[in-house]
């Protein structure tokens, strides 16, 4: 009996020892698991931060302006279209006298002086007035074709005037201005006289110019029995009656 209960003994003693070790078992596992996680996490954390958001290093811009095809390439500074520029306003400059302006090219674009040096910073000589108070022939205006050239008093027209490129002024360089009526439809002075003085009588006169009724009126009435005849020589030759298109004679 007393060795049946020494081996019972030692069986539980060996059962404790067996269940202890399978409990510190788990919570070592356990304990490993929690650790190595946030360090597998850290150790993704560089590889996923490169992947979602990777590094480009900024490339230097390359494209052309726009003005640069209007700027010629090794020409004169001076000569250079006002686009191709950049001046400093010159408040010292006196209304309808020469002027300085200090100048320099804008990026992209080559110039040189009078020695064929190649430069950035220059100065242009011009007249200090505004661009619409330039000669007629420093700008260029668009024409209309539906106003009167032949009427008392002339007509005018609201015109768009762009200044020429190698012109430098002060203000806008695109401006409206009034203008005469003054376009032509190919219409001959010296064809109208001539047919007025020979053929006026049967109206060739005013057919040619367009004015047909006056035409059919002249040749029905024989050129008003030749009264109207002469006062059309008259009045075409003065260039008091022109085209029925209200345009200028050639």
């Amino acid at each position: 009996m007393a060795a049946a209960r020494c081996v019972w003994r030692h069986c539980g003693v060996a059962l404790f020892l067996a269940q202890l070790f399978l409990l510190s078992g788990r919570a070592g596992s356990l304990m490993t698991t929690k650790h190595s996680q946030p360090q597998s996490t850290f150790a993704k954390s560089p590889t996923s931060t490169s992947t979602n958001a990777p590094y480009f290093k900024a490339a230097e811009s390359t494209e052309i302006p726009s003005y640069v095809t209007k700027c010629p390439s090794n020409g004169l500074c001076s000569r250079l279209p006002p686009d191709c520029v950049t001046c400093n306003t010159n408040y010292s400059c006196v209304y309808g006298k020469p002027a300085t302006f200090d100048c320099k090219v804008k990026p992209h674009v080559h110039c040189v002086d009078e020695n064929n040096q190649e430069q950035e910073n220059f100065t242009i000589n011009m007249t200090c007035q505004f661009c619409w108070q330039l000669a007629t022939t420093d700008y260029v205006c668009t024409s209309s074709t539906s106003c009167m050239t032949v009427s008392c008093p002339r007509q005018r027209y609201n015109a768009t005037c762009m200044v020429r490129d190698h012109i430098h002024c002060l203000g806008n360089r695109v401006f409206p201005k009034m203008l005469y009526c003054n376009w032509t439809g190919g219409y001959k002075w010296s064809t109208a006289l001539a047919l007025s003085i020979t053929l006026g009588g049967f109206g060739a006169d005013r057919f040619y110019l367009g004015q047909w009724r006056e035409g059919l009126g002249k040749l029905f009435s024989f050129g008003g029995l030749g009264i109207w005849t002469l006062i059309d020589v008259l009045l075409i030759g003065v260039g008091y009656v022109g085209p029925a298109d209200g345009s200028l004679y050639i």
